[in-house]
């Protein structure tokens, strides 16, 4: 297990440039309390976090992990029944080895299972296909399997061209009704001293926006100290706080992260009032403009779901709060197709609080 080195904890990126996977996400878990670990070698890398359940214990997770480095001729050869060569049966046992030793280092910890979020059939495949231990799909996804990234190589001009109209009508609507998109990047993490007299002023317009929008769609939103610890652990060229004002008032903010080559858009919240000016639209306009700017060539909108274009029953729980997230997310690029993932899947050690696991699962969802 690898420890972290403080001074370069901003400077270490994770495999494949996933966020979730990165030192920067793992030093903010262990800001909010939670204890994490590390595996890496041989093409693999895991980030883990661990997590504690009333009556139940702990737990390991993986956000977007681990990830395994797996040529195609190599998959290939794993599942093909051919012979392998010595070099790649050799890489094949290593990978093994490293997912071993997570299945150990949960064990020295008392955790019950490991969930982990595979970043495709293929990686699910290699490490299902070597372990004893019995791997199921957890009773909900903890990261969306369906998420929406564009390429934003292109120019402003064909960006927008590629928009749906609408789209494009309300980002120029939001202009010409005066919105206004201000930015705040932190950069406190010790001194914890707010560069900019507005900062403090965005942050907590921020966490009003959030308990507003929670209350309008009926979801429950992370507490006010866990967006707090982000804004303080995370370095300000990596996290920025996007807010769109109207009259005088902030009515739209968004949170959002320049990792690598990729800008994601990680929470947003609007007002109750003024929804009229389409002000999520600028912003997230704005957002992608400066992306360009700083060099990233993906924009990713975050999660979204298919499922209601397919779905007659668009008040079917889990589908009907996707259904304006995603319509509007996919009209800036309504012929990019969306990324999919394989979702949760736990791999089991402890049978008897695993079982107790799913029962409270189960009881708590027919109570919702």
């Amino acid at each position: 297990m690898e420890e972290k080195n403080q001074e370069n904890l901003t400077q270490k990126n994770s495999p494949m440039g996933e966020f979730l996977q990165s030192e920067v996400w793992r030093n903010f878990q262990e800001s909010v309390g939670r204890k994490t670990f590390h595996v890496e070698g041989d093409n693999f890398w895991a980030n883990i976090t661990e997590h504690m359940l009333p009556i139940i214990g702990k737990y390991f997770y993986i956000p977007r992990g681990p990830i395994l480095k797996i040529s195609n001729f190599e998959f290939q050869t794993l599942f093909s029944g051919r012979q392998v060569s010595n070099q790649i049966q050799d890489s094949n046992e290593k990978k093994i080895n490293r997912v071993q030793e997570l299945i150990d280092l949960a064990g020295k910890n008392n955790a019950g299972w490991i969930r982990i979020d595979p970043k495709s059939e293929e990686v699910l495949k290699v490490i299902r296909g070597n372990l004893k231990y019995k791997i199921v799909k957890a009773p909900h996804d903890m990261q969306p399997k369906e998420i929406f990234v564009i390429d934003i190589a292109k120019s402003e001009e064909e960006l927008l061209a590629q928009m749906k109209a609408k789209t494009r009508y309300n980002i120029r609507l939001a202009e010409k009704k005066g919105v206004e998109v201000k930015i705040s990047n932190f950069q406190f993490p010790i001194s914890n001293q707010i560069q900019n007299p507005n900062d403090k002023n965005y942050i907590e317009e921020f966490l009003r926006l959030t308990t507003v929008m929670a209350k309008r769609q009926g979801i429950v939103a992370h507490p006010a100290e866990y967006y707090r610890k982000m804004f303080e652990t995370i370095s300000g060229d990596i996290l920025k706080l996007y807010v769109a004002e109207y009259r005088g008032k902030i009515i739209a903010a968004n949170l959002v992260v320049f990792y690598g080559e990729t800008c994601i858009y990680l929470h947003g919240a609007s007002d109750d009032e003024f929804r009229n000016v389409m002000a999520p639209y600028l912003l997230q306009w704005q957002q992608i403009r400066d992306a360009k700017k700083a060099g990233c060539v993906k924009y990713d909108f975050g999660g979204v779901s298919m499922s209601y274009q397919s779905s007659g029953k668009h008040g079917q729980v889990g589908i009907s709060k996707w259904i304006g997230i995603t319509k509007f997310k996919l009209g800036f690029s309504p012929k990019t197709s969306v990324t999919m993932y394989p979702g949760s899947y736990d791999i089991i050690f402890d049978s008897v609080r695993y079982g107790l696991y799913r029962l409270m699962q189960a009881i708590k969802s027919k109570l919702k």
